[in-house]
């Protein structure tokens, strides 16, 4: 990091983290609401609070381990610039009072090193157990060290209305550095976060965010034209999207939520994309009445359960410290009865992808097993013949599984399930 910092910078970074440590509502939820708050906030303020923010939060394990548990947010920043983005006491000294430039050189002098594992990983104890009990340690300390890295723009192209090469030829005639996807046909990563909600190709529905892993599982799905389907867990809509567009904007898609906030989020999305086959629907539980009514009737089922979301703490690192052993578990009950839920929906023949954004096994891998163990119905299919069925080149096995270490893009875990009988 290129120091050019201010005085309004660091007393923006620092009420902000404070609030944020409190881990009590989402870290961007907090930003979002701070910066609205603080309208006088130049962009320079606001760029530097969100990555003292997030870089603290990514480290705070090792930040508090040679700063102290109790020292405050400004405290913590100045260990973090000095710490994890290489800033010598000296570069900071205009910032520092007399006691913090002595508890500064303190921290240098004494470097204290991580002691165990979880230290090392930046991860409470209990996730540390879980995971080191699915990986071997440099596998954990790699897949640690990607988490901790700030995650890549990616966008994806809506193929009901626009080309990739197209999209990516007039991005990069515009001077943004941008490539084609790795594994989606549909996907651009970008260099740089830009702007985008403004640009023509967001503003007609030609492109919208979305991580490349994500992108994975309407590919997974597979809609054909004129089928019945459904998003099970449709959030503000990301994947529905997609969806939709691969049905070319026929037959019908259910979009399933227990939250009218993020479907209030994905009207306009809906409206953007010239789609016209997407029914919002609002359900009370999994097993609500509207549910019920379709029994038997859906060509394809897609499930991105709601989890810990562990896969995606490259972009949203407080999760780590909000969540606890319970709350897993609870999760973990969760998700089986929204599998079955969703699974007694499919027509014989039907085809059902399992996801979450986590990886961790209780997650993934057993919910998956035990639903198979219990319903003799099911077959599972091969995601990567699934895949290769589509001209995508990504081999992970029956079960996908993409990784921020292999494939650069959120932990994502998917399984594909047919109802033969």
């Amino acid at each position: 990091m290129s120091l050019s910092l201010t005085d309004s910078q660091l007393q923006a970074a620092t009420d902000v983290l404070d609030e944020v440590l409190d881990f009590r509502h989402p870290a961007d939820a907090v930003l979002s609401n701070f910066f609205r708050a603080r309208r006088q906030l130049g962009s320079r303020e606001r760029a530097f609070a969100a990555d003292a923010t997030y870089g603290v939060v990514r480290h705070l394990r090792q930040l508090r381990r040679v700063a102290g548990e109790g020292v405050g947010p400004r405290k913590l920043i100045f260990a973090w610039l000095m710490r994890c983005e290489g800033l010598s006491i000296r570069q900071l000294e205009p910032f520092l009072s007399v006691s913090e430039r002595g508890w500064l050189a303190g921290l240098k002098s004494e470097a204290k090193e991580a002691t165990t594992l979880a230290e090392r990983c930046d991860l409470p104890d209990w996730l540390a157990d879980r995971m080191a009990a699915q990986y071997d340690e440099a596998s954990l300390l790699a897949l640690a060290d990607a988490l901790n890295q700030s995650a890549p723009f990616d966008i994806r192209v809506n193929p009901f209305k626009a080309e990739r090469d197209t999209v990516l030829a007039r991005l990069q005639a515009e001077g943004v550095k941008a490539e084609a996807g790795r594994f989606s046909p549909y996907a651009i990563r970008l260099e740089t976060r830009v702007p985008l909600q403004k640009h023509p190709l967001f503003v007609d529905g030609s492109i919208e965010v979305q991580d490349e892993g994500s992108q994975l599982l309407a590919l997974l799905l597979a809609p054909k034209r004129s089928e019945m389907v459904a998003d099970f867990c449709a959030g503000a809509g990301g994947k529905t999207l997609l969806l939709g567009a691969l049905m070319r904007s026929t037959g019908r898609l259910y979009a399933f939520d227990v939250a009218e906030k993020r479907l209030a989020r994905m009207k306009p999305r809906v409206a953007r994309s010239g789609l016209s086959n997407v029914h919002p629907a609002l359900i009370a539980h999994e097993n609500d009445q509207r549910i019920k009514r379709l029994a038997g009737k859906l060509d394809r089922v897609l499930v991105d359960a709601p989890c810990s979301g562990m896969g995606t703490l490259r972009r949203n690192p407080d999760l780590k410290w909000r969540q606890t052993e319970r709350d897993l578990l609870e999760l973990v009950q969760r998700q089986a009865a929204i599998l079955a839920a969703a699974a007694r929906l499919l027509k014989v023949g039907g085809r059902l992808v399992y996801a979450t954004c986590s990886l961790l096994r209780e997650e993934n891998d057993a919910i998956v097993d035990a639903f198979l163990a219990a319903h003799p119905a099911f077959a599972e299919e091969p995601a990567n013949e699934v895949l290769a069925a589509q001209k995508i080149a990504l081999d992970t096995g029956t079960r996908l599984r993409m990784s921020p270490v292999t494939h650069d893009t959120d932990g994502f875990f998917a399984a594909v399930l047919t109802r033969k009988e």
